[in-house]
């Protein structure tokens, strides 16, 4: 299936990791050129060599987001590299496990710049180019924790569900300019912060790390954690031409874990 994006242009953040990696090569095989952003050269050479290998195009620059005085110099320098965005995907790191309550001011004000401000202030410096241009696509990768807060994780519950305010609202702005912004809900997808996350609740309850990972497989109807591939099939499609009319949205890519409607 062609999806229509072939000579576009994407900046993927946190694509050295599982997730943004996964978005990065799904658009990659649709020949879009993508500028992979992250915090470890490192790792963002591997994935850029990955996808050139493959026949792709890309090109990595190392950006912390949680500099957000860095914005503007290392969006300038993402377009002198692979020229104006047109497909922007707000992935960031998240925060270690904690309760909601009794953390200090200063954890939650740093947390917040770096997950929040970061994504609204990179949006803001793309969306005007991708408003004159008359096309384009802001995705924005979040948690099942804000449809369904997951225990110890207070930060991430929420700080990531102040950005679906602002993307459903970010979407009626600039619908009708040619521009989509969506959301995509992961649920347990095989990545090294998936397998955290299981290490530390291991160490909390006592039990086997093979116990967590077995019980939390076992709550996914179907029987497995996702895998980046099909977590950037799904992010591929919502950048693709075919998926113009899809805005405001919050696209769970879950295997059915999220029990509410």
């Amino acid at each position: 299936m062609d999806l229509g994006i072939s000579g576009r242009v994407a900046l993927v953040f946190g694509a050295s990791g599982g997730l943004g990696g996964g978005i990065a090569r799904a658009l990659a095989r649709e020949g879009v050129v993508v500028a992979l952003a992250g915090r470890n050269a490192a790792a963002l050479e591997a994935v850029r060599a990955d996808i050139v290998a493959a026949g792709g195009r890309a090109e990595a620059i190392v950006w912390d987001l949680a500099d957000l005085s860095a914005i503007e110099a290392n969006a300038s320098a993402v377009e002198a590299l692979v020229g104006p965005v047109d497909i922007l995907v707000n992935n960031t790191g998240g925060p270690p496990p904690t309760t909601a309550g009794g953390q200090d001011l200063d954890v939650w004000r740093r947390h917040f710049e770096a997950m929040v401000l970061s994504v609204i202030g990179v949006t803001d410096r793309f969306l005007p180019g991708m408003r004159a241009r008359r096309w384009g696509r802001v995705l924005t990768s979040t948690t099942s924790g804000v449809i369904a807060p997951i225990p110890n994780l207070g930060l991430s519950n929420a700080l990531r569900s102040s950005l679906v305010g602002w993307s459903k609202t970010l979407a009626r702005e600039v619908a009708a300019d040619g521009v989509t912004v969506n959301m995509l809900v992961p649920g347990r997808i095989e990545t090294d912060r998936v397998r955290r996350l299981d290490a530390a609740r291991a160490a909390q309850s006592g039990k086997p790390i093979e116990q967590v990972v077995a019980e939390g497989a076992a709550l996914i109807p179907v029987g497995r954690n996702g895998t980046p591939e099909e977590f950037g099939a799904v992010a591929a499609f919502l950048a693709s031409a075919g998926a113009s009319y899809v805005t405001g949205s919050q696209i769970r890519v879950d295997g059915g874990l999220i029990a509410s409607v």
